[in-house]
């Protein structure tokens, strides 16, 4: 089950409850659901029931209890509990894992679009110029670009880059296009820039970071096509302790949450957003990658699980690379 089926099936329950008037509010046009804020706690969460809460004139837990005896053996949901003062927990099936990397893998680039919405970028129609201190003009160029591709396509088509008076141009021949991008784009709007004096090309720079986890995924494609087998969306678990699984949910939540963070960039012109993203993603498919090797090791020959872990390494390079291309920055298949 992917988030937006979960949102849809939580929907459902309250449709169901208001049409059984088990619950007197209007129906929400959509649910929110997202990883929960810690370890431990499911795989999503929802505060639905506390928004529902004062419509319903009835305590949130009241509503949330409702909700929950509803979504109770709902087809990819193994468990539904109340948290605090109502939040809504899931625990998602055996299939969940697979049904999100199916649906990455199905959609390919077109994974994490945002509707086209004529999103247009600081400083010009539509978006406010809100940068101001050092490398200004460039900011507003370079977040210009990414946001009109948001507004366009969410695909990244390329497209010339206006120099911004020259720039952007002395910050490219300085760092190479890549770090210029990536240290113009990373600050929110209210923070300053900080170019470094040169580009290190180390795990310690989080964009080689970013740009080194994608070449990795793709090598894992690439090596498990040379032992003879194709990765294949399924059980990624098989011998993993409790430690491991949490780091395979951190890489889950972030595969998971792409579509919405793209969307968040583009309505509040906020790329920045999609830089922290592709960090975070990129921090947790390398943590995950040392709990989970997806190949087989020595003789071994290739399992379910193995097919299921270059699954999802295969389903990380898409949202890395997706995410790359969106900020005009290179995925490279090598480095």
């Amino acid at each position: 089950m992917t988030p937006a089926e979960l949102s849809r099936t939580v929907l459902r329950s309250v449709r169901g409850a208001v049409e059984e008037r088990e619950l007197s509010v209007p129906v929400p046009a959509r649910i929110v659901v997202q990883p929960p804020p810690r370890p431990g706690c499911g795989d999503y969460a929802s505060n639905v029931a506390l928004q529902l809460a004062r419509q319903a004139g009835r305590p949130a837990r009241d509503v949330a209890e409702i909700l929950r005896k509803r979504l109770v053996g709902s087809a990819g949901i193994a468990r539904v509990e109340i948290a605090g003062p109502g939040f809504l927990n899931f625990t998602l099936g055996d299939g969940a894992s697979a049904g999100l990397v199916g649906e990455v893998l199905a959609r390919g680039e077109r994974y994490g679009q945002a509707p086209a919405s004529g999103v247009a970028g600081p400083g010009r129609a539509g978006g406010p110029a809100r940068y101001a201190g050092e490398w200004a003009r460039a900011r507003e160029v370079v977040a210009g670009d990414v946001l009109a591709r948001l507004g366009r396509d969410g695909a990244g088509t390329e497209r010339p880059l206006d120099t911004g008076d020259g720039e952007v141009a002395r910050l490219v021949a300085r760092l190479g296009a890549d770090e210029a991008r990536w240290v113009l784009l990373k600050p929110a709007a209210h923070d300053p820039v900080r170019a470094p004096e040169r580009p290190v090309q180390h795990e310690d720079n989080p964009r080689f970071r970013v740009q080194y986890a994608h070449a990795r995924t793709r090598a894992m494609v690439r090596n498990a096509g040379e032992l003879g087998f194709t990765g294949e969306p399924g059980d990624v678990t098989a011998d993993a302790a409790d430690g491991d699984v949490r780091v395979l949910q951190t890489l889950e939540s972030a595969l998971a949450t792409y579509p919405t963070v793209i969307a968040t960039a583009a309505r509040r012109y906020a790329p920045d957003r999609v830089v922290r993203h592709l960090e975070t993603t990129a921090d947790a498919y390398l943590r995950w990658q040392e709990e989970f090797w997806p190949l087989p090791v020595g003789e071994q020959k290739p399992l379910a699980v193995h097919r299921a872990r270059v699954a999802l390494a295969e389903a990380t390079g898409t949202v890395l690379g997706n995410g790359l291309r969106l900020l005009g920055i290179s995925a490279p298949e090598h480095v």
